[in-house]
Parts: C-alpha cells; structure tokens; sequence
C-alpha cells in the first residue's frame, strides 16, 4: 500500500493518543501526582535563566551571526534549494532539514535513504516459525521479533557483523489482533511480545546499510519475554521486600517488561531501563497495607493488563512483593546467549527510562538514569571497583560485576543567578547509599534501593519535568538530559514567579497557528558539566557537584519562550517534546520525540553542542503517523543512523482491520520497526 496523508485525529498530550497513554503507562498523567514530597522544582530555578536569556537575544543573535559567516550564509542558502550529493560521514554531511509533516512513512533528509532491518514478527531464534498474524501463538511470538521496539543497542563481532540489542516496551492489542481473538491468547502472546531481543545483523551492499543475518546462523539470537528467568544482583538480592512464595530467596524474577531506553557498557554489554512497569499488576482483593506508602509513591493501584489471569504473580493480593521486582536496570550479555540477564538493584528502582554509562578519570564507572514521571529526579551511580582495560576473559567477567557495588546518587539543582553570564546555576550530588551504608535515615540499604522514591524525597532533591534519557557526551565529557514536558505546569505543579513555562506555545495541527497552552509542553534538554572550577568537565564523573545549562529550551522558534543555545531561531528546526539521546564521532546530539505538539510527526533531530553551530537544530528524519521516534543511534564509522519506529498507527479510532497507519507498508496493518538510515 502506497503512503498516504492522514489527518490529526483524537489526540490528547499533543501528538500522543489515548491509546498510547493507557498501553504504554496507564494513563499515568491522569493519576494524582506520586511525588508529594514538596521538593524544589526544576522550573523554579529555569526562571532566571530563561528571563536573562529574553533580554539578551538581540546580543547573542547577533554575535552568534557574525561568527557565524559564510557557512551559516551558504546553509541559509540551500534551505530551500537542492543539495549535492550528501557527504556519508552523518556527523559532518550537510543537509536540509526535513520539513514538518503528516505522512505515513519515514521521510528522510534529502540525500539520505533508509532499509527495514527487522519488523515485528520477524524471525529471531533459528526455530523460530514463519510469522502469521491470524495464527498467531505465544510459542511463536517467543521466538519472534517483539512489538515496540525502542532502545537499539550495537556490539560489534567484527567488520561486517554485529549483534543488535534491542528493547520491547509494550503492546498494543488492538493493532495487533485481528477482531474475535481469543482474550486469554492475547494476553499470552502479549506477554511473550515484551522484554528484549538479540538479533544478528550485517552490512549491506550499499555503505552504510545494514540488514537482518539469517537467524539459522546465528547462535547470538535470543529472545527475553516477561516469562524468562532474570539473576538480581546486588545489596537488595534476597531481601524480604523481593521474596514470594514462588522465589522464597528473592534472587530469581521471570522476565522484563516496560523495558524503554538504554545504554551499552563499554565491556560490551547492553543496560534496559524498566520503566512504566505499575501498570502491569492486578488485584483480586485489597492490597498489602504494608506496602500502602511505596505502592501509592510508584503509581501501583492494582489496575494492570490482566496478566494475572495468565499467571497469579501479577495478582498483588496474591503475590504483594511481586511489584518490587519491577523497575529496575537489567543488563544483557548479548554475547553470552547462554548468561541470565542481570537485574541491578544496586542502581535503585524507579521507572528508568534508561541507563548510561562512562568511565572517569580514576577508573571508576559512572552511570546515570532519569525517572520518567513529572516531578521526579535525576541519579548517578559511581562504582566502588575500578574498570579494567584488557580485553582478557578476566577482565570482561570483573567489568560486569561494576555495577553491583558502589554509592547511588541524587541531583539537587541551585539557581545561581544571572551575574556570571556563563551558566544557569550548579548542582550537588546527594549520597542514597552505598553497598553497605544508607544514608537516608531511618531507611536500610536494601530499603533504600527497593523504595528509591521514597528514599530521594528524604533528601531534598529537585523535581523535573519528566527525565528520560540522560547520557555523558565522548568528545566534551558533559552529560545532556531530555526533559520531555510537563504539561501539568501551573495545574498540579504550582507556578510563581520562579515557574515561568505555565504556558507554552503549540499547535493543534500543521499549519494552524501557535496557541498558548498550559504547562511545559515541548520540554527541554539540560546540560550538566561534572565538577567546578578547575576539576571540571570530562573524566570528573565522579564529583559531587556541577554545574548545568538549559542548552535548549524546545518548540516553535517562532515562539518566544524557546532557546535554542543562543543559535539564531531562523536557522533551526522546530522540536518538540525530546526524549531519547546519541552522539556521534564528533559530539553531536541526537535527539528523537516522542508526543509532538506542534501538529508534525516525531522526528529525529541533529544538534552540535560545540562550535559557532552550537544549538543548531536540524530535523533529520521523521517517522510514520502516529508513530514515535525511538533509539537513535550513531554507527562508530559514521555511516549509518539506527533509529527505532515505535508504534505506528497508534491512534483512538485505528483497529486491526483499520489501520490509520500500514507502515512499513508490507502488510495491511503496521509493524513497528528497527531501520538504518545511510548517505543515497
């Protein structure tokens, strides 16, 4: 079926639907606000920043301008023009950005073409059967590429191959299930849909394309599902608060799920952030009043997907403690088929978004995530041990273990005013625990790391809007956040003074214009530099102070709220709602979206965060209707763009046997997809 344009239809959150907001994370918006705590809110100290920013556009434009030269003059040049052929090196290539639009397919920059590596349905493991939607079986579905791909992961086998490590989040039934399928099958099927996969990939003909190995010949495939037994580890394995009836040492869970973004270790491992995993529990009766304050703090009502009638242990009547063995970082050897995944508890429970990870200047391994709910926090973990650099057996089996031993961290964020010019404010790391001892009081170590919420609500740490993926940059060693939105700004979440972005500028549709609307609504990306003064910048991971910048404060340029690194606003991509990050060989970021509210598809976007083009915004490729930009990620040879399209088509009024989207256009129903993206 050819692509088609479709109209904006029954959205809520801007480009998300309904349909997205109850599958993916209950509705969790909708829900009264889990943290109460009344710490400090990162717009408060945003104010300062963004009013000295207003007052000194005019200034900076104009010497961003005259640096700028004949390079921002040729680029304004061939906005509209056409391009030669583009340079291969992603990183370096110049392009014109990819206008706003509704189409039902991937569209990207001119010059640049993509290939389908694998879909939803396709084979993974080498008995895996041929995929059919209408006989479709959970023995099947656990052989075969899952549903809702998102966080893409490379480790390298050698020139030509690699293994691709990659997340499935969650499901959407009514998309996927022709109408009359059996209830409990769904389910079934569903379950074995989420969770993770290893899939063999290998270069193409034309450079920089990638495609899918024939899994027969691969003994690195495997699937993960929400039944496959997980190994915890660290200070919280065995603790009462993980024990069931089922697992009376707490030290075995079946499967992942709710599994969003991620991170790749530099041992050669993949970390997958369990994020949205409240929704997935039922209760036949009243739930545990022990666990009254942590179940309310993490969303957990006891309304799920009806899993339990599949297996009791997602009855919390039944099986109270099963929710604790949800939320955690799980890292994947995926080139160890035969090694359990690996829950990390000492790394805290949260809804991670996901987990990334660098080494710092004493050998010591950093790691950060972000908890993805409005008005939650940012944390770091600094590991006991030290990394080792050799490529021997015994090395690579003490890297994996770094991530069991060590102090878990919060973020704390103080405005700094607007005297220095230089950055909005600095920040202190504030200690939760060690492997051996809490510093939140009151609370044990395994406590701590079990109700990490409730932990950091202890300490006073600063409440953001919705962090999701948080990741050092290789080449200037600062570490850069997607705050998506919170469009709750000045409704649930008080405004002042100190709370300027109540409102912001969106559009309902393309082509309509801006309109005010309440709250945070396009987010923004926070820049932090680890340390200050001289012991600052790249390799001092390990410090407990910084300092940090809204390096962009995203929408329309048109808009008068947005920033955009003091690059000049006719010059830049309009970007909504960011949510996953990458770089590439040379310090870009690359950011995707998800929930659009200035009436686009998703998309994927290039920002230099170094140099006279720094902030400058340029829209790479969207993805389908109804869809959500996933991954991305950057290939080391800077060749080819790896990017997850997550959810086609997810619309209020789609079904099965109506689609709003068909993408990638092989069947008459849409299959989320992981793609590559390479120089024509």
């Amino acid at each position: 079926m050819s692509p088609k344009l479709l109209p904006l239809i029954n959205t809520r959150h801007g480009s998300r639907s309904a349909k997205t907001c109850e599958y993916r994370c209950a509705n969790q918006c909708d829900a009264p606000t889990p943290n109460t705590s009344g710490n400090e809110e990162f717009q408060t100290l945003a104010q300062r920043a963004i009013a000295r920013r207003a007052m000194l556009t005019g200034s900076a434009g104009a010497m961003v301008l005259a640096g700028f030269g004949a390079q921002a003059a040729a680029a304004a040049g061939t906005a509209h023009g056409h391009h030669p052929r583009p340079e291969r090196n992603v990183g370096r290539a110049s392009f014109t950005s990819v206008a706003p639009n509704r189409k039902d397919d991937v569209v990207n920059a001119e010059g640049f073409t993509h290939d389908v590596i694998i879909r939803w349905g396709d084979p993974v493991t080498k008995r895996a059967p041929r995929f059919d939607v209408h006989h479709q079986t959970p023995e099947a579905q656990a052989q075969q590429f899952g549903y809702n791909n998102d966080y893409v992961g490379i480790i390298p086998l050698d020139g030509r191959r690699a293994l691709l490590s990659v997340n499935h989040e969650y499901t959407d039934p009514e998309l996927m299930f022709p109408t009359g399928t059996d209830e409990l099958l769904k389910k079934k099927i569903e379950m074995a849909a989420h969770g993770l996969a290893v899939v063999a990939i290998e270069k193409g003909r034309a450079k920089g394309s990638w495609k899918a190995s024939d899994p027969r010949r691969s003994r690195y495939n495997r699937r993960i599902t929400a039944s496959t037994p997980l190994r915890v580890d660290g200070p919280a394995a065995g603790h009462e608060l993980l024990r069931t009836k089922a697992d009376p040492k707490g030290t075995t869970i079946l499967g992942t799920f709710a599994n969003c973004s991620g991170g790749t270790t530099p041992w050669g491992t993949t970390l997958h952030g369990e994020e949205n995993f409240h929704g997935y529990f039922d209760a036949s009766g009243a739930l545990d009043p022990k666990q009254a304050d942590a179940y309310k703090r993490y969303g957990i009502t006891g309304q799920g997907k009806g899993w339990k009638d599949v297996d009791e242990r997602f009855d919390l009547t039944k099986t109270p403690n099963e929710a604790n063995r949800f939320g955690w970082i799980v890292e994947l050897d995926p080139l160890d088929p035969s090694a359990p995944p690996v829950k990390h508890t000492m790394l805290g429970r949260v809804k991670h978004e996901g987990c990334n990870v660098t080494i710092a200047r004493d050998g010591r391994v950093v790691a950060y995530t972000g908890d993805d709910e409005k008005g939650e926090y940012i944390y770091k973990f600094v590991s006991r041990d030290r990394y080792q650099r050799s490529a021997s057996p015994a090395a690579r089996r003490h890297n994996k273990t770094l991530l069991s031993a060590g102090t878990l961290y919060v973020a704390k964020f103080t405005g700094d005013g607007d005297a220095d010019g230089v950055h909005d404010g600095t920040g202190t790391w504030i200690p939760l625990t060690s492997e051996k001892k809490s510093y939140v009081p009151g609370m044990s170590v395994a406590e701590v790391l079990v109700h990490t919420r409730l932990a950091a609500d202890k300490v006073g740490p600063t409440r953001m809007d919705r962090p999701e993926d948080i990741e050092p940059n290789p080449v200037n060693g600062k570490i850069y956040c997607a705050l998506t939105n919170n469009s709750d700004r000045g409704k649930k979440f008080t405004t002042d003074e100190a709370n300027p972005l109540a409102s912001s500028m969106t559009r309902k549709k393309l082509g309509e214009p801006l309109t005010a609307t309440s709250g945070n609504r396009n987010g923004y990306i926070l820049e932090i530099t680890e340390g200050r003064g001289r012991s600052c910048g790249k390799g001092y991971e390990t410090s407990t102070d910084f300092t940090w910048d809204l390096m962009l404060i995203c929408g329309d340029p048109a808009a008068q709220e947005t920033y955009f690194a003091g690059f000049p606003k006719e010059h830049v991509s309009p970007i909504s709602c960011p949510d996953n990050v990458a770089f590439d060989a040379v310090g870009n970021l690359w950011i995707s979206t998800d929930g659009n509210q200035l009436g686009s598809n998703d998309g994927l976007f290039r920002v230099p965060t170094n140099g006279p083009e720094r902030g400058r915004v340029q829209q790479f490729l969207t993805v389908p209707y109804g869809a959500e930009t996933c991954g991305p990620l950057v290939s080391p040879d800077q060749l080819s763009v790896f990017t997850a399209v997550q959810h086609p088509g997810e619309t209020d009024d789609a079904t099965f046997e109506k689609p709003t989207s068909t993408w990638p256009h092989t069947d008459a129903f849409p299959r989320p997809s992981v793609i590559v993206s390479y120089a024509k």
